[in-house]
């Protein structure tokens, strides 16, 4: 397993690491934590969950995985904070008050006394950055959080984070967790710059393509029945269109002319993009797991990597990953 910099910290991840979305919606338990079991004993040193993953049953299940196991040390643990997590007006947001009560229930859930890295599940555009960052600041403080990060934001919201920190003496944000895969390329464009230039950690969602890169969909109207397109449907369902299946079943194909299997080079072509540090694997079953976790030791070749500039040209999209980014006024059709 190869090691890369958590942004401007000591601190070393694995080059992929294991994402937790699927965590008790639908996977089972028992299997989650053979999941877990295998990831760590594969190399991957970070799980990132939130506390809005199966209603924060996710963080629970991995609480128990690793206070079974005796093996919390070997993890670096990054969850979120921002969506609801009850129906009162003050649960949800990036508000001070809901990031200290948050974390609060999350320490609980995950049976520790610090997160490794706590992140923004989503900006908020009327909450004062300095108020998050302030939170954030006073828990770093606290010794109930290390290191902390963003989700999903804007290039110039991570630079404004970034700089204010600076300005005011707050902790700085170490990494941004984006959605980036051969089908969803606009990161290119200036948020990965913006992370290279001020050293932050890059992390990415979506790495399949919702498994329209692994060749998984014969049409956008015909997806498998235990995809996350049909078991959640909504803004899952809008990711998968018939360019974006047609595109990656066209990726699907090549890989598997190079003898690549396609979900492994969907894996490999973003983990070695520049600027990024680690695609997130979002299994739903072991095997799925098993089947991704060459990619942290494969690099494609050259053929390969150049033509898949002409399925998405760099910093061009063809299917929509932005969707759950009310900042993100442009649809792709």
């Amino acid at each position: 397993m190869e090691y890369r910099p958590l942004g401007r910290t000591g601190v070393q991840v694995s080059c992929v690491v294991l994402g937790t979305d699927n965590f008790a919606n639908p996977t089972l338990e028992a299997e989650c934590v053979q999941i877990i079991d295998a990831a760590l004993d594969a190399g991957v040193n970070l799980i990132d969950t939130s506390n809005s993953y199966a209603k924060g049953e996710a963080e629970n299940i991995i609480g128990r995985a690793l206070k079974r196991s005796g093996r919390r040390e070997q993890v670096l643990l990054a969850t979120k904070v921002h969506y609801p997590t009850g129906p009162g007006v003050n649960e949800r947001g990036n508000s001070r008050l809901h990031i200290m009560r948050a974390c609060e229930a999350s320490l609980q859930r995950l049976q520790t006394d610090c997160i490794d890295l706590y992140q923004t599940h989503r900006p908020e555009m009327h909450v004062p950055l300095d108020e998050t960052l302030r939170a954030f600041d006073d828990l770093v403080t606290q010794g109930k959080v290390r290191y902390i990060g963003s989700t999903t934001a804007p290039a110039w919201h991570v630079v404004e984070s970034v700089m204010l920190s600076e300005i005011k003496g707050y902790v700085k944000l170490v990494s941004e967790q984006t959605p980036y895969n051969l089908l969803d390329r606009r990161v290119e464009n200036e948020l990965i710059p913006a992370c290279q230039r001020h050293e932050l950690a890059v992390f990415t969602w979506s790495p399949l393509a919702m498994g329209m890169l692994a060749g998984r969909y014969a049409a956008a109207d015909a997806s498998p029945a235990d995809s996350r397109a049909v078991l959640r449907g909504g803004i899952y369902a809008e990711r998968v269109t018939q360019r974006g299946v047609e595109a990656g079943n066209r990726f699907a194909a090549l890989a598997r002319e190079h003898g690549i299997d396609p979900a492994q080079a969907a894996v490999a072509w973003v983990k070695d993009q520049p600027g990024v540090t680690a695609p997130i694997l979002g299994p739903r079953t072991l095997a799925q797991l098993q089947s991704m976790l060459p990619a942290a030791e494969m690099t494609l070749p050259e053929s390969l990597r150049a033509v898949c500039d002409a399925i998405t040209p760099p910093g061009g999209v063809t299917a929509s990953f932005f969707n759950s980014a009310p900042w993100m006024k442009w649809k792709v059709v």
